[in-house]
């Protein structure tokens, strides 16, 4: 029981660790949603050659009148961008890199309320995580006693049940700010198409693994309470059944002993079983009469007139 014990806390604390890295990793990058952006296209420039409007005059040259030839959808581009709880990075159309804006500040004002209700969630999610993920840590390696070993599972599987909720929380919210700001954000940032990018997918992996790492915790509790309480009852039962064999060796025993007392007592006093007597019809006073004292005279008196009338007969046959 020890071994498959140590087995599901190895797993628990394995599991939440995997939920720490993945939740911290996703909190700090910014590719929850990423996709695309139509801008119109910039002008050519000795920088840029590709992706852009060529006039086919000087730029430096103020009095001739530029001309664009691109119509439709030809004079825009697409740039990608990618998202994340803090940060929004677009491309630089103007030149190489990227170029990062606050997210909190693209959101709408209505917005900004959930937005940071989002951010607090999070960071919390990740303290509780920590938390469950110390106390596993110090069950596993530091509590010698089974008890307080159990103790700190129940512990550990609570601070690990409230982060994984909190987490599911936060995504949820920071999920409806971000298609609300795609629909009411501003018109130089709202996307021309997106998707959820990869620290979304490693957020909901770390809800998922916080989860497991709950239910794991919980069961090896349960499981372990579980089996205390069977061998209790085992215990309990061996103990009901041994009480009771040895109530009936006890029993036979006395019982044994009493016979063996009496018995005993009867052969130590052979000599009183009967008085035979030369008148009586059987011949024998029982030994419960021997103890008698008004039985033992009347005994005697009955037989010295038996034996007087029995004389009297004798020599009246004789003369």
């Amino acid at each position: 029981m020890k071994t498959t014990r140590k087995c599901r806390a190895l797993l628990s604390v394995g599991l939440n660790l995997v939920a720490l890295f993945f939740s911290t990793t996703a909190f700090i990058t910014t590719y929850w949603c990423e996709g695309t952006q139509r801008v119109p296209k910039p002008n050519c420039s000795k920088q840029r050659r590709h992706n852009c409007i060529d006039n086919g005059t000087n730029e430096t040259d103020k009095s001739k009148v530029h001309y664009s030839w691109e119509t439709g959808d030809d004079r825009f581009l697409f740039r990608r961008f990618h998202t994340g709880i803090w940060y929004s990075c677009e491309e630089n159309i103007h030149g190489p890199g990227e170029k990062c804006r606050s997210f909190i500040d693209l959101a709408p004002a209505s917005e900004r309320g959930v937005l940071w209700l989002s951010v607090v969630s999070e960071v919390l999610y990740i303290m509780l995580l920590v938390v469950g993920f110390s106390l596993m840590c110090l069950e596993l390696f530091h509590s010698s006693n089974v008890i307080d070993g159990l103790k700190l599972n129940a512990f550990a599987a609570v601070f690990t049940v409230l982060s994984g909720l909190l987490g599911m929380v936060a995504h949820m919210m920071y999920t409806q700010v971000f298609q609300i700001t795609v629909s009411l954000g501003p018109e130089d940032w709202r996307p021309h198409s997106w998707d959820y990018g990869w620290s979304f997918c490693l957020a909901w992996g770390s809800f998922t693994c916080c989860m497991a790492a709950s239910v794991t915790t919980l069961n090896s509790y349960t499981k372990t309470v579980i089996e205390f309480r069977h061998k209790r009852k085992l215990f309990e039962q061996g103990l009901r059944e041994e009480q009771n064999y040895l109530d009936q060796e006890a029993f036979h025993y006395f019982r044994d002993r009493s016979l063996q007392s009496i018995s005993s007592s009867m052969e130590v006093y052979p000599g009183h079983g009967g008085v035979r007597l030369p008148g009586g019809p059987g011949g024998l006073v029982g030994s419960g009469l021997v103890g008698v004292p008004g039985r033992g005279k009347m005994g005697g008196s009955s037989g010295s007139i038996d034996l007087g009338e029995n004389s009297e007969s004798l020599g009246e046959e004789q003369c």
